[in-house]
């Protein structure tokens, strides 16, 4: 078991606190701070505090800790949480979500990179490709997402602007396979991208998209351009620029993206100027640019800039001219539409790359899913517009799932299975959610109520609307509900009452933010645009000017749609939950601001949780899951139970294992208070799964090979009788073909053997050997005329050849081919040096011999004969290397039946080898000629690419045999041999 953190290190648990108070929260919350710890538990949820510096606790060794550990077995940390979700995910094939949640600057982005790190290490250990493609796409996603969503603020460097709720989809081995991204409220800002473009693009690049490298010389990167470093951009670009290209995109879409970035930095740039009549764009060149970089036509960019097209119920096309206002709210607008688009296709274009296609249950096993939810944090800023409305809205939502979750599910749970229980009080922000969703009554159908009015509203008729509406909540006020809070305009400012605090919201904008309507004519324009990826994205540009359309729906309500789907969604699943807190303003890593922290403990239902986890149970599950994953523990429920009731198997296991105080029995499910009961259950389940596999295969691995068995004994029944049948089959045509061949002039020589099977090669070839023999035979009794020489020839043949050629055959069918018969040092010396040059395989033949040159004088040489050349070595040097004969230029070969051993190997350079072999000194009577050139006939037999050398060293080594056996006695015949090529 993993070594834990010591008691100077604080409680790595807020459940162990002595008392559940405030003072004890916070004192132990500081003191890991100060240690360096910034994670702590309240069961299974992990407190984090954002350390404002890079920690060396996120490395592979980290991660190997963690793998596969239980929660209580480590100190607390992200990785101990997102191995729980996933093996609660692999274990029960259950979906499970990860919600990280906390305010602006609480470091949540951060978590959720960790988080996806830890998931795509612990993957995929066969190291598949196409799994490892999906983690790439995945982990690249959240550099892409973060250069496009983020962005700097008063309160965060890295701060979210639009919400990410990410599926993954793991296969049954629990790889990950595909995945989805859900993206909430883009706030058009001035996000990283636009700086990354200007300060890291290359000077051609900055060239043909007509930009140049300075932030400050755009309206819309002005106000950021001294906050971010150059070189922190530079090395951000290439990034990106390398995760497009890793995640999928094409080169010409990421071509297309960059330039609706510029064209959009260049459209904050336009002017606008009036004559008292008519307004003109200042200066066309920057039309022409932006014509360029949209592949539009520059009169009608011109056109949808000035004026507004629009169809009269009659049917008649007019056009409006806009006013200098009008024109500069309808290019802002276009601008923020143009990035809105831009960032959602990117993220379609990331989902269209990895979601799962094509996927079948019944072939793949079911599809589970880890979901990671990281969203905007709630914001109080010194002035709150409709963006900071909606974002804490979202965490008002959220905080409500947590609620409903945690506390209020879970307490409710403990009272349906008839658990004893005390219960707890908490705050429900229910009466807050109802404020601004409420239909008729909440903020936002007020804002559309307004929004869809005839006439001229203003934000002033709105915030009237809603004091009129809303003067009785007790959670909303403004200046003219409350006149003596000077803290408000009037006219201007309302203000809720959240469960983070109280926010003052400027009322101005709001109905302008909500409606976001943007004139057709930017549609259309986008929509005719002849490059694709822009033409992509405006679908609803191809309506025409006269065809009549829904009006669509609000920011605010799309919005609300989105964030009621996303909590449906998580409630589905198991949650796992991290809850971020921001220590300090200041960005310091050492101080810990005790009111501010204080604030978020309490708005974050951190010591209710505590109070809910203290008191409650750490694990449960309906009895039949519980024994179906836990019978194989228990003597008495393994492999079925015959008790009376699912639940008294599972009373079984509890108290076979000893740990029934640490239970309670529902009515339909088991509660277990401490995960280390749970623990000792898995670990001894693991430990049975190998014996029981092991079983199931000794089983199954018997009945397979007992049926290999039969298969392969009625296969040798088969090939055993083929086999006889193919070799008397061959008996038989032999037979047939040589009937009769003594009665032929040349005794059956022309004709040709049938190829016999493999069983008889070996027999086939002494066969054919002993019948050359018989045929050389009765040709030499052909060339003796005289009748007494003729009888005893005929004698000697009948009795001496037969056994004489018996022998050597059976020599050349059983010799082993020594290495080397010389035993001088020197010899072998050279031997070696020269199979490691040449790379021969073998020495054939090796002996001491005379060479005899033209003028009949001799010399002591040495022969050595491999598979690949012949060497002449000169004994005398050292056995130097006088000649090398590559073995396949031989065309022929002479040999003499004396006792002189002459022996000429002929090639075809006409370089031939005439030698004198001699004798050996323990056997002075052996026949070396006999030898070699049997030595050759074997080797050239067993070659594919030598059988004509084969036959002719076979005719020339029968030849000398005849001759050897004493038919000329007292003479010395010379038998030459030659292959002539065709």
């Amino acid at each position: 078991m993993a070594e834990l953190e010591g008691l100077e290190f604080g409680k790595s648990d807020f459940v162990l606190l002595d008392e559940v108070t405030m003072e004890q929260f916070m004192e132990n919350l500081k003191l890991r701070f100060e240690k360096g710890r910034i994670y702590t538990y309240i069961g299974e949820v992990v407190v984090s505090v954002n350390p404002y510096r890079q920690m060396e606790i996120y490395g592979k060794d980290t991660i190997d800790a963690y793998r596969g550990r239980e929660l209580y077995e480590n100190p607390p940390h992200l990785y101990a949480v997102s191995d729980a979700a996933y093996k609660a995910m692999k274990r029960r094939a259950k979906d499970t979500c990860i919600v990280i949640s906390g305010e602006s600057g609480a470091g949540k982005t951060e978590a959720s990179k960790y988080i996806m790190q830890y998931i795509a290490a612990i993957t995929n250990p066969s190291q598949r490709a196409e799994v490892e493609s999906v983690k790439n796409v995945l982990l690249k996603s959240n550099c892409v997402l973060e250069a496009f969503g983020n962005a700097k603020t008063n309160r965060n460097d890295n701060s979210s602007r639009f919400g990410k709720y990410m599926d993954i989809n793991f296969n049954f081995n629990g790889d990950p396979t595909g995945g989805h991204i859900n993206n909430y409220l883009l706030e058009k800002v001035s996000v990283f991208v636009c700086f990354q473009l200007l300060r890291g693009g290359s000077a051609e690049m900055l060239e043909s998209f007509h930009l140049q490298n300075d932030a400050a010389a755009y309206i819309y990167t002005r106000e950021g351009a001294a906050t971010a470093t150059s070189n922190n951009d530079r090395s951000s670009h290439k990034a990106v620029m390398n995760a497009l290209d890793v995640i999928g995109f094409s080169q010409e879409e990421i071509s297309s993206i960059y330039q609706i970035l510029a064209s959009i930095l260049l459209l904050g740039n336009l002017q606008f100027e009036s004559d008292g009549e008519n307004v003109q764009v200042v200066g066309q060149e920057a039309v022409k640019h932006i014509s360029e970089l949209t592949s539009t036509d520059p009169d009608g960019v011109t056109k949808s800039l000035l004026y507004r097209t629009v169809a009269t119920g009659g049917g008649e096309v007019i056009e409006k001219g806009h006013s200098e206002q009008d024109a500069c709210f309808g290019r802002d607008a276009f601008a923020k539409a143009l990035y809105e688009r831009l960032f959602g296709w990117i993220v379609s274009r990331i989902n269209s790359i990895i979601e799962v296609k094509d996927y079948n249950p019944v072939l793949h096993g079911k599809n589970t899913v880890i979901g990671v939810l990281d969203i905007y944090g709630f914001e109080i800023f010194d002035n709150n517009s409709f963006e900071q409305f909606c974002i804490n809205y979202c965490n008002e939502k959220l905080q409500q799932l947590f609620i409903e979750l945690i506390l209020q599910q879970e307490q409710g749970e403990y009272q349906r299975e008839g658990i004893t229980w005390q219960h707890i009080d908490y705050f429900n922000n229910q009466i807050i959610v109802d404020l601004v969703e409420q239909p008729h009554k909440g903020i936002i159908s007020i804002l559309d109520e307004a929004c869809l009015s005839v006439g001229k509203v203003t934000d002033t008729v709105c915030l009237d609307s809603m004091d009129t509406k809303l003067s009785q909540h007790p959670h909303y006020t403004s200046r003219k509900l409350s006149p003596t809070d000077k803290t408000m305009d009037f006219q201007k400012h309302f203000r809720i009452r959240h469960y983070a605090g109280d926010v003052t919201y400027s009322v101005e904008g709001f109905l302008d933010k909500n409606k976001d309507l943007l004139f057709q004519d930017f549609k259309r324009l986008m929509y005719n645009s002849s490059n694709l990826v822009l033409k992509e994205m405006w679908p609803d540009g191809q309506l025409s000017i006269t065809e009549v359309t829904k009006r669509p729906l609000t920011a605010a309500t799309l919005f609300k749609n989105s964030i009621v789907a996303l909590v449906d969604k998580l409630a589905c699943k198991e949650p796992y939950y991290v809850r971020c807190i921001k220590p300090n303003e200041m960005k310091s890593p050492v101080l810990l601001d005790d009111a501010r922290c204080q604030h978020q403990v309490a708005y974050l239902g951190l010591l209710e949780n505590v109070m809910v986890r203290r008191a409650g149970f750490a694990y449960r599950q309906p009895y039949a899951r519980f024994l179906q994953r836990y019978k194989m523990t228990c003597e008495y429920t393994w492999p079925n139970h015959l008790m009376g009731s699912d639940r008294e198997a599972v009373e079984a296991i509890v108290t076979q294992h000893g740990f029934q105080d640490d239970v309670a029995y529902g009515h339909t499910k088991l509660f277990v208070r401490t995960p280390r009961s749970l623990f000792s259950l898995e670990q001894e389940r693991a430990a049975l799964i190998p014996i029981l596999v092991l079983f199931l295969q000794k089983v199954w691995r018997g009945a397979l090979g007992r049926s290999r068995c039969r298969r392969m004994r009625a296969v040798y029944t088969i090939m055993g009788a083929y086999k006889r049948f193919k070799v008397k089959a061959h008996f038989w045509e032999v037979e047939r073909r040589f009937a009769g061949v003594r009665t032929t002039a040349d005794y059956g020589k022309s004709v040709d053997w049938p190829t016999p099977p493999a069983a008889l090669s070996q027999f086939h070839n002494i066969t054919v050997i002993r019948r050359t023999v018989a045929c050389l035979e009765d040709s030499l009794l052909d060339f003796c005329s005289d009748p007494p020489l003729m009888e005893l020839k005929q004698l000697r043949v009948t009795r001496e050849l037969p056994r004489r050629c018996g022998l050597y055959l059976m020599k050349l069918c059983s010799v082993q081919v020594r290495d080397c018969p010389q035993t001088s040092s020197g010899f072998i010396r050279v031997s070696k040096e020269l199979k490691n040059k040449d790379e021969f395989g073998q020495i054939l033949f090796s002996g001491s011999c005379r060479k005899v040159n033209r003028f009949n004088r001799s010399t002591d040489r040495s022969l050595v004969v491999t598979d690949k050349f012949i060497y002449k070595l000169e004994p005398k040097k050292q056995y130097k290397v006088l000649k090398k004969v590559p073995l396949d230029t031989f065309t022929g070969v002479s040999v003499t039946s004396g006792v002189d051993q002459m022996v000429a190997l002929h090639t075809s350079s006409q370089d031939d080898v005439l030698l004198c072999l001699q004798r050996g000194e323990l056997s002075p009577n052996q026949d070396r000629v006999g030898e070699l050139v049997g030595s050759l006939v074997d080797h050239f037999t067993r070659s594919v690419f030598h059988q004509h050398l084969a036959e002719v060293f076979q005719v020339a080594l029968l030849s000398h045999l005849a001759h050897s056996c004493g038919i000329h006695q007292g003479r010395t015949l010379i038998t030459h041999v030659k292959f002539e090529a065709d």
